[in-house]
This record gives structure tokens, sequence and C-alpha cells, in this order.
């Protein structure tokens, strides 16, 4: 869902995401699924929202900085390990994909079911490139 006089800047990444009234997404930005972005929130340059990540109304993602967590904790990129052990329980390969990260071959479990969702579209144009 996008709300009303948002800003979606070049290179930006949003999927499945809720973007309230009056947010400005800056160029090179990810906001991945489950999250939910409140009103008037700014995500600058190169930020990143995390999956079932929730920022408040009014919020600000510095430049390259990571929010995560609900409510969203925000972070430089250099707290690889602070990001990682509030990123990690929000489980992406589950919560997107339906598959439990600690099984054997999770990448083969990912790409066979995304190469089955997209060869859907193998007849729409007759052909398979």
């Amino acid at each position: 869902m996008l709300g009303d006089h948002c800003v979606i800047g070049p290179n930006s990444h949003v999927v499945g995401a809720q973007i309230s009234d009056e947010v400005f997404i800056a160029t090179g930005a990810a906001v991945f699924h489950g999250a939910e972005i409140g009103r008037g929130s700014e995500v600058r340059i190169n930020g990143t929202v995390h999956l079932r990540t929730r920022l408040e109304p009014g919020s600000t993602v510095p430049i390259g900085w990571i929010a995560v967590g609900d409510p969203a904790q925000i972070l430089p990129p250099d707290q690889h390990e602070a990001i990682w052990s509030l990123q990690q329980p929000l489980d992406f390969p589950g919560f997107v994909y339906g598959v439990d990260r600690t099984q054997p071959d999770v990448m083969k479990s990912i790409t066979a079911r995304l190469s089955g969702a997209f060869g859907v579209h193998k007849a729409e144009n007759g052909k398979m490139s």
C-alpha cells in the first residue's frame, strides 16, 4: 500500500510494504516485505527498512543506515552484529519464501520456488528466453 503525496526515488526497492502518507523514499533505498513506514517519515539515500520493521511517524533513516525491528531500531551499517541480532528472528526466508533457514539446501528451495512462480509467465509471450 502506498499513501498519498509520497516520493520514491530512482533505483529504490519497495516490496510488500505499507507506506503511509507524505513519505520520502530516497534514491537507492530498500524497503522490504511487511515493513510499515509511518506518515511523514524519510528513508534517505541507500537507507534500508528491513522486513517486518515498523517506523513510527516522522522517523528518519539516515543515509546508508538500517532500520530493523518493531518498533524500529535505526543503526549505522558498521553495527553488523547488532543489526543481525535484531534481524535474524524476523526470519526473512520463512516470512518471504516459506522456507526454514535451518533446512539443508535452503537456497535450492528458494530458487526452485522462484523459478516455479516466474515460470507461470512463460506462456505470456509464447517463448522462454
